[in-house]
């Protein structure tokens, strides 16, 4: 099989000739910058800067000659515009804390604060106040939350939709320029689709925004899920209304067959232990407006639903399939409820599981190398039975992970392809 055959064969639960393999396909499979680098350079690749597409979370663009050597089998079409509001293009160097030389978009502008922390704008603006805060010494970046003081009375979901909204002409160019470059790649395809996320605690603060109205403070927001769901309701029927409008505008630009799956919906609702909301709650709140965009996507394209979620959300997944979703990620499977075999058994038939492959949170940045490749091989034998998996981490791989122990992981996943196809 080729790359993309491989894929669409999982996405479909048919066993494919060996695990595909994503890493940097989304914001949520990807690879820190730094840890880009150290492989780049492991397998003795051509030495040059890494390009950061994504710097909120740093992660480092995996280029095909990268890609080749770790043996993916997906790539990834990025929204036209980053987290902060600035295209990833027109690069220029940047030194991250006098360790690493990077490349960053031509609007990556920074300022140092008196604590010595890195401060990002929105847009590129320095005149506008700083929507990202990365720490002294750190990896990647926090919002800012800036909010007004919230006043109920002139609430207006209007403002918390202020970055939805019919696309720009230049915005369905991008895709239909990506469409016609991804209809012909070897490798898997999943594309960011704008405008679909609901309530995504990344987003709420809208970092991209030079001054957001609304409820943009996380805590306010989870409050009003409950205290102010009338609002949510309303500000989720027009953004889902503005998000199939637009989704028929990419599909009709891209074409049918330059996508194998489209990133939805990167809303969190679990913790290590438990979830965010009861399932009661969620199905009054999110299910139908999922179920809407699901349902353009199946009526209209062949392309599949995926979702991510961190956590505990074991007791969700049900939902999640009523919902529309093909796909589940990151499956921390170190969380409660979430083990492997429990989860393949029990849903394996129906939603694939992209990720869940090693633990990023003990495994693979404090075990040994061989410790990393018996989680590995273990998960691969776990999720692989039937297809409906795709290996990746569990959430990206961070910065600070041994190299040593990301080729461990890789090579584990090799192994267990060689072995499962008699190779």
């Amino acid at each position: 099989m080729t790359s993309r055959e491989r894929l669409q064969a999982t996405l479909r639960h048919e066993q494919p000739d060996r695990i595909p393999v994503d890493f940097g396909g989304t914001g949520t499979t990807g690879v820190h910058a730094s840890i880009v680098a150290g492989l780049r350079d492991y397998y003795g690749l051509e030495p040059r800067p890494v390009k950061v597409h994504e710097p909120y979370q740093m992660l480092g663009l995996i280029e095909p000659d990268l890609r080749d050597a770790m043996g993916l089998d997906v790539e990834g079409v990025f929204a036209p515009q980053t987290m902060f509001g600035f295209p990833a293009r027109q690069w220029k160097p940047f030194r991250l804390w006098d360790r690493l030389d990077l490349l960053v978009p031509v609007d990556f502008n920074t300022t140092v604060d008196a604590n010595g922390d890195l401060l990002i704008y929105p847009e590129g603006d320095l005149s506008a106040p700083p929507s990202g805060r990365m720490p002294n010494g750190g990896h990647f970046f926090d919002t800012i939350v800036r909010q007004d003081p919230i006043d109920d009375d002139h609430l207006d979901p209007a403002d918390n939709l202020e970055e939805f909204g019919p696309i720009s002409d230049d915005d369905v160019a991008y895709y239909r320029d990506a469409g016609r470059i991804a209809s012909a790649s070897k490798w898997g395809v999943i594309a960011a689709i704008p405008g679909t996320y609901l309530g995504d605690i990344a987003l709420v603060p809208a970092p991209f925004l030079k001054h957001p109205k609304g409820i943009r403070d996380i805590t306010e927001w989870y409050m009003s899920t409950r205290s102010r769901r009338p609002y949510i309701h309303r500000m989720f029927e027009k953004q889902v209304e503005y998000a199939c409008a637009n989704m028929a505008r990419i599909h009709a630009a891209a074409g049918d067959h330059a996508f194998d799956a489209v990133f939805v919906c990167g809303t969190d609702f679990g913790t290590q232990t438990s979830t965010f909301c009861s399932v009661s709650s969620f199905r009054e709140l999110w299910l139908p407006y999922y179920q809407q965009i699901n349902g353009w996507i199946h009526r209209n394209t062949h392309w599949k639903t995926f979702k991510h979620s961190c956590g505990a959300v074991e007791k969700l997944i049900p939902s999640f399939i009523d919902a529309g979703f093909d796909i589940l990620n990151p499956v921390q499977c170190s969380a409660a409820g979430m083990d492997a075999r429990h989860l393949k058994r029990t849903y394996g038939a129906s939603i694939v599981f992209w990720g869940g492959g090693v633990d990023t949170q003990k495994t693979l940045p404090f075990g040994t190398p061989e410790e990393v490749r018996r989680e590995v091989l273990d998960r691969c034998e776990v999720f692989s039975r039937d297809g409906g998996f795709v290996f990746n981490t569990i959430h990206n791989l961070q910065a600070g992970t041994p190299i040593p122990n990301a080729v461990a992981m890789l090579d584990a996943v090799r192994e267990f392809n060689q072995g499962a196809t008699g190779g």
